[in-house]
């Protein structure tokens, strides 16, 4: 699967600018669900936002897109004050929930001629706009349909037809792929990263840590309303620290020896090394460069020939558990639906 360019952010301007966002639920005394939250998103990017349910993802999004107004702090998206200038930002945002949120009587066409109206887009440019995002989205066939009659994964790609409408400068993708099979899932991703390459800014929050590698150039760690974390993936994972090391050696069957070895040296005061018989390969906690040489000469000492070495870092599963102390949530396994329903 085709992965997004990761070009660095930081020479790009910013789309997204927050400081200090504050949101409050049942009063000053209630539940906090923004605790001064800070985060820029640069333009022709996307940044994940990742955390456990409950940690202030969907509150975020709902500041930034003016459903609901923060109690303190400031948003500035495209170059419009959220809270300030709420009409302008509608016109240059697009969004796509947990949910579709499409009119369920209407037809797919329909739904998005409605959207492009209320968009005040002229009668001759709706329909066009909306032709356009059905044959983008492959669903041209079932355009005159009534929206209940589409499977799930459909819904889900009129959606974010539906956000495209007005040609968002950012949009914002709130757990978009929940519930979804994997099919359906990867078309999301690849649309997602169609629109990035023609310079649509994303934010994403997610809780797949296959979909925040797949899409995301920068990531926000946040919980309890606060972030706790931010940084490229790669970053993240070495900031939780500990690598493990791969060592694979030039005859086979020195491979347990090696494993006995090394165990015998303790030179890692970690968990004892481990056997990995379908790759060939002793895998080594270390915690550090002088762990790793001190590995390595403690090798080539007992006359063992390395045929390769390699050092992996954390998954991104692991990061998110060691920053967040909470397992990240595994996709649903969800049986494939339908693409055709019968009316």
């Amino acid at each position: 699967m085709t992965r997004i360019d990761k070009n660095p952010a930081s020479d790009r301007p910013v789309a997204v600018s927050v400081r200090g966002l504050v949101k409050h639920y049942g009063g000053p005394q209630g539940t906090r669900a923004l605790d001064g939250v800070d985060l820029d998103v640069h333009e022709g990017t996307v940044m994940g936002v990742l955390g456990p349910n409950g940690a202030g993802k969907t509150t975020l999004v709902r500041c930034l897109s003016t459903l609901i107004t923060p109690d303190a702090g400031t948003a500035v998206v495209a170059g419009y004050d959220a809270v300030k200038q709420p009409r302008q930002l509608r016109r240059v945002i697009g969004l796509t929930g947990q949910y579709a949120s499409v009119d369920e009587k209407l037809s797919g066409r329909e739904n998005l001629y409605m959207i492009g109206r209320l968009l005040d887009l002229s009668r001759k440019e709706a329909r066009a706009r909306a032709d356009g995002l059905l044959e983008r989205f492959s669903l041209t066939d079932a355009a005159t349909r009534p929206a209940k009659t589409y499977s799930g994964g459909m819904r889900r790609r009129l959606d974010l037809a539906a956000s495209m409408i007005g040609r968002p400068h950012v949009l914002y993708l709130d757990e978009p792929t929940t519930g979804l099979d994997p099919r359906t899932r990867n078309e999301v991703w690849d649309e997602v990263k169609r629109m990035v390459r023609e310079g649509v800014t994303v934010l994403l929050t997610t809780q797949y840590m296959e979909e925040a590698e797949q899409l995301a150039s920068e990531l926000t760690v946040v919980d309890r309303g606060q972030v706790i974390a931010r940084g490229g993936i790669e970053e993240l994972k070495a900031k939780v620290g500990g690598r493990t090391l791969r060592i694979r050696p030039a005859d086979p069957l020195e491979l347990r020896p090696l494993a006995a070895s090394l165990d015998e040296l303790g030179i890692t005061g970690l968990a004892t090394s481990t056997v990995d018989p379908e790759s060939g390969t002793v895998l080594v906690p270390i915690l550090s460069d002088e762990q790793l040489t001190a590995v390595v000469g403690a090798v080539t000492a007992r006359g063992i020939t390395i045929g390769s070495i390699a050092t992996e870092l954390p998954s991104l599963d692991e990061v998110f558990l060691s920053i967040t102390g909470h397992k990240a949530s595994a996709p649903q396994d969800v049986r494939p639906e339908l693409e055709e329903v019968a009316v």
